[in-house]
């Protein structure tokens, strides 16, 4: 055994032992375990950032990019839900799919919206405010407040919006986001996506949302404006939702308390949400200036060089004739107004010719005519697209404080009319001038410094009519004078009809104070 046991010897003749190859396979096995259970911590970790522990050691690693603040028109695609909708969509979910769901929100979110499947659930609708707090570092979000709210339209849903912000701007926002307070979410420039769905013990849905614009928002009969930043940094092991059982019991205890003698309600059953407040005078809206667009440039050909009146044969010019290199002005235009409204109590009639002036060369005046100085009517909630029935209601603006849009002129009024609104706020600046007014509407045509003969090619002139919606109680400018619009005072596009002709009449809705 010996002789066995030392058989060979190595380079300093030294007796080497002989290999354990039962060692050797223990190791390899320890080793591959660790490989195994190191790819299924990593597939763990990096594939469920939403749980606590994963998300430290993502934060750790640099492996969570930064909270994206999203533009309008570059948001990720989503479907808006109605508060019946949502609430048909999560109370059908077991507990097992629901905590599921969750999970895929929340990691969603995280991820920016990054190599998901399926359409993000943005919330639209009204919601009244129930109560507000400040978040602390207790909470999922560290600084900003959450506000609870009820679905007007539909009270088995309650919502928490979730307003990050920096500390400086959580005086104004406690000043702002008190109860009582309606909260409208559109579609047109709202993108608040649902990130956790909660089930209540009364059978009620408890929604969280956060605002992916994070915008600027004020109310219209507030003290100011404030601004929302993304978050950076989340605190996971606090818990959804962010209003714990009986911070949300007391909240809705007081918000009962508060309404119900103003509204002269009967006893409330447990579960059901108050009877829907009428529109209220206050509401917290989204405020961005309209983005200006560059108009396009237009080539013009260079005028052809004049070539002087050839001299008749002989060599004589005829009697009273003259060599000029001038040529001979144009005759005067005479245009004829088409009609300008075919509505069952107006004439269509069309007024005698007129005979165009020639152009005047000066500036237009930047001053809105008298008749549009106005009072503006009561401010409401409902901010529905105008239909062509004019004297409607919607919601009105200070100046420059409009959702936010996009800004044209009356030259790219032919594009829009190709490819349509397509959901888009479009607002419309430029000179006008009234052709016709009645009692809640107007007719205008851009106003041009050259004949309109040369610009009906181009899509202006008597080729582009306007009309002009305005709310109840509004006085429309009387015929003949000029209306300026500009970046803070536009006129919203509602609709854009393309005749066969040519003629462009496009709908619009004043929606300025």
């Amino acid at each position: 055994m010996d002789r066995d046991y030392y058989r060979y010897e190595d380079s300093y003749g030294r007796p080497r032992k002989k290999t354990s190859m039962f060692g050797w396979s223990i190791a390899i096995l320890i080793l591959t375990g660790l490989a195994f259970a190191a790819w299924l911590g990593s597939f763990y970790i990096f594939g469920q950032p939403e749980r606590p522990e994963s998300y430290r050691i993502l934060k750790k690693l640099h492996k969570i990019d930064p909270t994206k603040r999203f533009e309008l028109t570059a948001a990720p695609a989503g479907e808006f839900l109605t508060a019946k909708q949502l609430y048909d969509r999560y109370i059908a979910l077991s507990p097992t799919e629901l905590g599921k769901t969750n999970a895929e929100l929340i990691r969603n979110y995280i991820r920016n919206f990054q190599s998901m499947r399926g359409l993000v659930p943005y919330v639209v609708g009204r919601f009244n405010i129930m109560d507000a707090h400040e978040l602390t570092e207790n909470d999922i979000f560290t600084s900003g407040m959450i506000a609870l709210t009820n679905a007007v339209d539909h009270g088995e849903i309650l919502m928490e919006h979730v307003y990050p912000s920096d500390p400086q701007v959580l005086p104004l926002m406690k000043q702002t986001l008190v109860a009582g307070l309606e909260v409208k979410l559109e579609r047109t420039h709202d993108l608040s996506a649902v990130i956790h769905a909660e089930r209540l013990p009364d059978g009620r849905i408890l929604l969280t949302t956060m605002p992916l614009l994070y915008g600027s928002y004020t109310v219209t009969r507030g003290p100011g404006t404030f601004t929302l930043e993304p978050p950076l940094d989340l605190n996971l092991k606090a818990g959804w939702p962010l209003f714990k059982e009986s911070a949300r019991v007391a909240a809705e205890a007081r918000y009962r308390e508060r309404v119900t003698p103003v509204r002269q309600q009967g006893p409330i059953v447990a579960g059901l949400a108050p009877t829907p407040p009428p529109p209220a005078e206050n509401a917290l809206i989204r405020v961005e200036p309209a983005q200006s667009l560059e108009p396009p440039k237009v080539a013009v050909a260079p005028t052809p060089p004049l070539k002087p009146t050839a001299t008749p044969k002989g060599g004589k010019l005829a009697k009273n004739k003259k060599l000029s290199a001038t040529p001979t002005p144009a005759p005067l235009v005479v245009a004829k107004n088409p009609p300008i409204w075919n509505g069952p109590t107006k004439s269509t009639t069309a007024p005698a010719p007129v005979a165009v002036p020639p152009p005047v060369v000066a500036a237009a005046s930047p001053v809105t005519s008298g008749p549009l100085a106005s009072p503006p009517p009561p401010v409401t909630t409902d901010n529905s697209l105008a239909s062509t029935a004019g004297g409607g209601t919607w919601k009105t603006f200070p100046p420059g404080k409009m959702p936010v849009g996009r800004l044209i002129q009356t030259s790219d009024l032919n594009d829009l009319a190709d490819r349509g609104l397509a959901g888009e706020r479009v607002y419309l600046k430029g000179n006008f001038v009234v052709n016709f007014t009645e009692p809640n509407r107007a007719v205008l045509r851009p106003k041009t410094r050259i004949t309109d003969a040369v610009l009906h090619p181009l899509g202006g002139g008597q080729s582009v009519r306007i009309v002009v919606e305005f709310p109840a109680g509004y006085t429309p400018p009387a015929r003949g004078t000029t209306v300026s619009r500009d970046e803070a005072r536009p006129y919203e596009i509602t609709e854009v009809r393309k005749q066969s002709d040519g003629q462009l009449n496009v709908f619009v809705r004043e929606i300025m104070q």
